[in-house]
C-alpha cells in the first residue's frame, strides 16, 4: 500500500545539517509517509548519520548526479506516496504535528498542500518569517509574485509532478512550481501556522542575483515579457525594504 507522503530530501556532503532534517520527520505525529535520501555519493558521514537514526520506512539511494535538480528527478521517479513533499538537507518541518495537519486536507484530492514558512538559522533558532507570505488563494498567476510558497511548503500531487527542467540551474523549483499550478484543479491552504523551517544558507541565497535572472527568463516564457517585465518593476520597492532592513535574500 503506498504512503500518504514521499518525503524526498536531497543530500551532498551534509553530515553537519541533516540530523535535524531527519529528527523533524521522526517527531511527526503521522506516520504515513517514507524518507527517500537522494544522495549525491556523499562521502563526509552524511550516509552513516542518517542509517544510525532509526525512522520508519527509510529508503537511501547514493550514486553521482547532476546536481539538485537531477537529484530531485531521480526522487520523484522513486517516489510512492500520493503526496510529494521536498525536504532539503538542513530544513525541517516546522512542528511534530505538521503531517497530521497536511492529512486532514487531502480529502478533497487538492493539487497542491501549502503552507507558510519561517526561517531558522545554523542554531535552528527561530529568525523571522520569509519576506514573501503564501497566499490564502493560490493560482499559477499568484507566482507573478514572485516565489510566494516556499518550495519545501509547496506539497504536490505525485501525478501532477513533472520532472524539474535541468536548462534552470538554481530556479527549477520556480518553473517547476507554475507548471504544476497550471494543472492542479483545487488547491488547499495549510493555514498560518507555518508547516516548513528553512535554513536561511541555501544556495538561493549565495546565488541570489544569478537566480533572479533565471526567474525573470522563467516568468516571460510563463506569462510573457511584458507581464513579467511589469511584475518585476513592482519589485523594486520590495527589494529596497528589505535592503534597507538587512532581510536576508532567501525564497
Amino acid at each position: 500500500m503506498e504512503p500518504l507522503f514521499s518525503i524526498i530530501t536531497v543530500t551532498w556532503n551534509a553530515a553537519d545539517v541533516i540530523a535535524p532534517t531527519v529528527e523533524s520527520v521522526q517527531r511527526q505525529t503521522n506516520t504515513d509517509y517514507e524518507l527517500l535520501i537522494i544522495d549525491g555519493a556523499s562521502t563526509d558521514g552524511t550516509l552513516e548519520t542518517v542509517r544510525r537514526m532509526s525512522i520508519n520506512a527509510l529508503r537511501v539511494f547514493s550514486e553521482p548526479d547532476n546536481g539538485l535538480y537531477d537529484a530531485m528527478n531521480k526522487g520523484i521517479s522513486r517516489a510512492r506516496g500520493r503526496y510529494l513533499i521536498f525536504l532539503n538537507a538542513g530544513d525541517a518541518f516546522a512542528d511534530d504535528t505538521v503531517l497530521a495537519r497536511l492529512a486532514q486536507l487531502v480529502g478533497s484530492n487538492p493539487g497542491v498542500i501549502y503552507g507558510q514558512t519561517q526561517l531558522v538559522d545554523a542554531q535552528r533558532d527561530v529568525v523571522g518569517r520569509r519576506h514573501l507570505t503564501a497566499p490564502r488563494r493560490l493560482t499559477a498567476a499568484s507566482f507573478l509574485n514572485g516565489m510566494v510558497v516556499c518550495h519545501q511548503a509547496f506539497v504536490t500531487r505525485r501525478d501532477l509532478a513533472p520532472e524539474y527542467d535541468l536548462r534552470y540551474r538554481l530556479s527549477a523549483d520556480y518553473d517547476w512550481c507554475i507548471r504544476v499550478l497550471k494543472k492542479s484543479p483545487a488547491n488547499a491552504y495549510a493555514g498560518p501556522a507555518p508547516i516548513i523551517s528553512y535554513l536561511a544558507d541555501g544556495m538561493t541565497t549565495r546565488h541570489h542575483r544569478a537566480s533572479l535572472w533565471e526567474r525573470y527568463r522563467i516568468m516571460c516564457h510563463h506569462y510573457g515579457t511584458w507581464r513579467a517585465t511589469l511584475a518585476h518593476l513592482g519589485f523594486i520597492p520590495r527589494y529596497l525594504k528589505r535592503r534597507l532592513s538587512g532581510s536576508a535574500n532567501v525564497q
